[in-house]
């Protein structure tokens, strides 16, 4: 969805020239017509392994983070 209303936002909304809400409901309804005949899938570069890369990360951030924040407390 962020992908879709990115394209929307840069595409439809800018630059913001409407003089009512009807402009922009038609040029919102025009793209979305145009988009909906003329789109394809999107070819994703982020793959399943670098998803668990990335969650592994996090997670050790956060616990090194964690331990950071328990140095020097009174037990």
């Amino acid at each position: 969805m962020e992908i879709y209303f990115s394209v929307v936002q840069r595409r439809v909304a800018h630059p913001n020239d409407f003089t009512d809400l009807a402009q922009v409901r038609d040029r919102l309804q025009a793209f979305e017509d145009r988009y909906n005949a003329t789109a394809q899938p999107f070819q994703w570069k982020f793959t399943t392994s670098d998803l668990d890369d990335l969650l592994a990360r996090l997670d050790r951030h956060t616990a090194d983070h964690q331990e950071e924040s328990c140095v020097g407390q009174p037990t």
